[in-house]
């Protein structure tokens, strides 16, 4: 489907608008027409028989008009601003919600500043050309058409001089649209690139600030700048020749005018006032295809800007649920790998994972080790359905997890992820996130399992206090905490922490590792761990090693088969 008509629809609930708009434009038009026609009737019959009362009556009525063409014209504005303004909100939510359906994968390729460049600056660029449409895009042509008629009717034999000048003109226009449109396409990549440097910089800022990048963050930022700026500056030189080049063929016409009509004013086939209407309307015309100039520029990059946003609209997630997928479950927590191998990019890539084959049992804490790349976020990334396996296949109680909803089957999975996200808003609302109607008791119970609870009430205001963005009033280690909470509120069969002990103590540790284990008694408990000593008592371990599993069991068989378990062991807690 061609990106106007895709969007079209979105302008489908304001209909009323979109038509009512035109016909007040056209009332500002009529009036606007008809006031060069008042004026040669003041000229020619007015001054020149000297009849002041016909002036007079004839200026009342170009004032008339006037108000009425005002009348239309600001009434058009308000009602295409009602549609724009709807149109704009209704495509925000559409992409936003789009956004959302997508699975890691779509999300890993798009980025996070392009996503945020078409859901503002890319809505903004289409929004500006439907108002210009729904305003001089009928004003324009209208005035165009109008002037041009009025124009033979007032001058047939000066007919020549507004059809010459708009036939130049007009091949002009198609020249430097043609030139100008990709781009408009490259000013809006390069736009992408400038606020994913700008969301990264943000995003990481104490970082920068820890480690004193920020003269290279600002020469990163210079970079992508005076990228956007160069692009920009070659698309408005190329549309700078447009507004000159529109004033001379003006300025051209009414010297020509002025030259053939004098000739025929002196040869009596003329009057003065006639060609003062002819001017007047000339420069109507021309002015009017001005505008239609401008609004082509303005088309051509919002079609740049359509372009991005309707393929963001026609994405597809890489992860979907299969026709009949079940919605009703009711797991035990019993989590099989059966040959499983996996790469971000399909087959186009190296695999992470390879040949992965495990059994987690309901109750069992399976703990998850490995060097940094070895696939342990990955492996547990595969459970919820963030991504799909390649080959094999992860079941649940022996139900592939591709034969259940995305839905259904996260509504069961409790998980603290690598990188905790927690959300402005009240330690409160954080925790219960996935279960937005748990109680109080219920939200209590779920801090104190995570050794959030104490932390919490040393604040004045208790569970009411309220978050900074990502949780920035917090430490690394109370922001896990709460995030453990959360995932433990909803009563996971399957729980997954990677890594989300990091920041805590080792005493503290060893507490939530002893509530986990009365919380979580009869389901099932997949950790992956730094430290060694957090999950000596799993009951199972896995070991990767360039994404296969190297060796499982539990601390003493590994101690005493494994030589990769052991040379970890050993480097963390000695030989002892």
């Amino acid at each position: 489907m061609r990106p106007s008509l895709k969007l079209a629809s979105f302008l489908k609930p304001y209909w009323r608008w979109v038509v009512l708009a035109p016909f007040l434009m056209m009332l500002e038009v009529a009036m606007d027409l008809m006031q060069p026609r008042m004026l040669e009737r003041i000229v020619d019959e007015g001054i020149a028989r000297l009849d002041m009362a016909l002036v007079i009556q004839t200026g009342l009525l170009m004032i008339g008009l006037a108000i009425i063409g005002m009348f239309g014209g600001a009434s058009n504005g308000i009602v295409a601003s009602k549609a724009v303004q709807g149109f704009g909100a209704d495509l925000r939510e559409a992409l936003f919600r789009r956004v959302q359906s997508l699975s890691f994968g779509n999300l890993d390729n798009l980025g996070t500043g392009p996503l945020i460049t078409r859901l503002t600056n890319d809505v903004t660029q289409v929004q500006d050309a439907i108002m210009i449409l729904l305003r001089i895009l009928v004003r324009a042509p209208l005035l165009m058409v109008g002037s041009l008629a009025m124009a033979i009717v007032t001058g047939p034999q000066l007919a020549f001089v507004p059809l010459a000048l708009m036939a130049v003109v007009l091949a002009a226009v198609v020249l430097i649209v043609g030139h100008a449109s990709p781009m408009f396409r490259e000013v809006q990549r390069r736009l992408d690139v400038l606020n994913g440097v700008m969301q990264e910089n943000l995003a990481g800022v104490r970082v920068v600030k820890a480690f004193v990048r920020a003269e290279r963050e600002k020469g990163r930022f210079a970079v992508a700048n005076d990228a956007l700026m160069g692009q920009t500056i070659a698309v408005t030189r190329t549309l700078a020749l447009t507004g000159p080049f529109m004033m001379a063929a003006m300025n051209l016409g009414v010297v020509a005018v002025l030259w053939f009509g004098g000739v025929r004013v002196a040869q009596g086939q003329m009057q003065i006032g006639q060609i003062i209407a002819f001017v007047n309307y000339l420069l109507t015309t021309l002015f009017s295809l001005t505008m239609v100039s401008m609004l082509v520029m303005q088309v051509a990059r919002a079609a740049a800007s359509a372009q991005r946003i309707v393929a963001l609209l026609e994405s597809e997630p890489k992860v979907q649920d299969r026709p009949g997928a079940l919605t009703a479950l009711a797991p035990k927590g019993r989590v099989a790998f059966e040959n499983v191998s996996f790469a971000y990019d399909g087959d186009d890539s190296e695999p992470v994972l390879r040949d992965v084959s495990f059994v987690a049992e309901p109750g069992q804490m399976v703990a998850i080790l490995g060097t940094t790349g070895a696939g342990k976020s990955s492996l547990v990334h595969l459970i919820p359905r963030f991504y799909d396996v390649n080959a094999g296949r992860v079941t649940i109680d022996g139900i592939d997890v591709r034969d259940m909803s995305q839905a259904a089957l996260r509504r069961h999975i409790g998980i603290a992820l690598q990188e905790t996200v927690l959300f402005s808003g009240t330690i409160r609302d954080n925790i219960r996130y996935g279960r937005p109607e748990a109680g109080d008791e219920e939200v209590i119970a779920a801090a104190k399992a995570a050794q959030a609870h104490d932390f919490i009430l040393s604040f004045p205001k208790g569970y009411d206090t309220v978050l900074g963005q990502r949780g920035v009033n917090l430490s690394g280690g109370q922001k896990q905490r709460i995030a453990i909470a959360r995932a433990l509120l909803v009563q996971p069969a399957v729980l997954i922490l990677d890594d989300s002990t990091s920041a805590v103590d080792l005493e503290t540790e060893a507490r939530i590792q002893d509530a986990l284990q009365r919380l979580m008694r009869g389901r099932t408990s997949l950790v992956i761990a730094q430290r060694i000593s957090s999950v000596l008592n799993a009951d199972k371990i896995l070991v990767l090693d360039g994404g296969r599993i190297a060796a499982q069991g539990t601390h003493a068989e590994l101690l005493a088969t494994s030589p990769i378990y052991r040379g970890i062991y050993e480097s963390q807690l000695g030989n002892g």
